[in-house]
């Protein structure tokens, strides 16, 4: 287990490596000059040269990418070419928010799909399997955008329930929450609508499987075989995709936050890509990939804890 863990480690350390490589490589070789777009058109060459030298780039790839590494290992991601302020304390403002609406995105996707996979499962081949199915499939198809334009429409324009964007700020937290309400809906309905289908179709796997069938022969209740033996053991690849889900729900919030103007880390990079401001784009980039990272390295760990297999192939 210990070496297990190692590797893993290991392995997940070599990969955010690997990704910061990648993503300062891209950002810094795509086209358009940073000084062009502060000083602008009109500048003159001997202006933009002195304002390269004064941000740094004008030295060597290498010797900017070792800057930049040692500087995110001391919490310093540079300063914003756009706000004017360095991009640590912007991160800092906006990612509550941000995590806030994954939050509140991830477990309304867990409860909805779990509980619709195993509405599913129970009726199999059943009007509520068929239900089920024709929901999530319409859920696989509609776009998180036009999904979000549609809530909108309905709940915020037509029944005003709730406001259709923005963000009155922590100061107030009802208000808060209502505002995060369809934005996280938004979200969950895609990722629900999947995590759906691949619940069922765990749990028919398990119910085909003998002990499952014992427990039906030995008079356990039917709710009870589903709660405390079907949905332990099918519990591997929702993790999985739940897992992986959870990082496209902190991704997805990118487009999420500028359909209902939030101030998160989403609209921040929207923004920084518009102004040109490398130093932004390059931090948040790497902060949404190491999200990613991370998570399918917490799945790993997870199925050592929940597949008792593993355990005893790792012991």
């Amino acid at each position: 287990m210990t070496l297990f863990l190692i590797r893993r480690t290991l392995g997940f350390l070599a990969t955010l490596l690997g990704v910061s490589v990648v993503v300062f490589a891209v950002m810094n070789l795509l086209p358009g000059d940073p000084a062009l777009v502060i000083l602008g058109i009109d500048s003159t060459p001997d202006a933009q040269a002195a304002l390269r030298s004064q941000l740094g780039l004008d030295a060597p790839l290498a010797e900017r990418y070792w800057h930049w590494i040692a500087g995110l290992a001391h919490g310093d991601f540079g300063v914003s070419y756009a706000f004017g302020v360095p991009v640590s304390g912007l991160i800092a403002e906006r990612l509550p928010l941000t995590i806030s609406l994954a939050l509140l995105g991830t477990a309304l996707t867990l409860v909805t799909a779990l509980g619709l996979g195993v509405l599913a499962a129970a009726n199999h081949r059943r009007f509520g399997d068929w239900a089920v199915m024709l929901v999530s499939q319409l859920g696989i198809a509609v776009p998180a955008f036009w999904l979000s334009m549609l809530l909108v429409l309905l709940f915020a324009v037509k029944l005003r329930w709730l406001p259709p964007g923005g963000f009155p700020g922590w100061g107030e937290p009802l208000a808060a929450l209502r505002s995060l309400i369809l934005p996280a809906v938004s979200l969950a309905l895609v990722q629900g609508a999947v995590l759906a289908r691949v619940t069922r179709s765990s749990m028919l796997e398990v119910m085909r499987l003998d002990f499952a069938r014992t427990a039906r022969a030995s008079g356990l209740s039917r709710s009870r075989i589903f709660v405390r033996h079907i949905l332990p053991n099918a519990l591997v690849p929702i993790v999985t995709i739940a897992g992986m889900q959870f990082a496209n729900l902190v991704t997805g919030t990118i487009v999420i936050e500028n359909v209902f103007y939030l101030p998160g880390l989403g609209r921040l990079i929207f923004q920084a890509i518009s102004n040109r401001d490398l130093f932004t784009v390059q931090a948040l980039v790497l902060m949404f990939a190491v999200i990613v990272v991370t998570a399918n390295f917490a799945v790993d760990i997870l199925y050592v804890l929940i597949d008792p297999r593993l355990k005893a192939r790792l012991a």
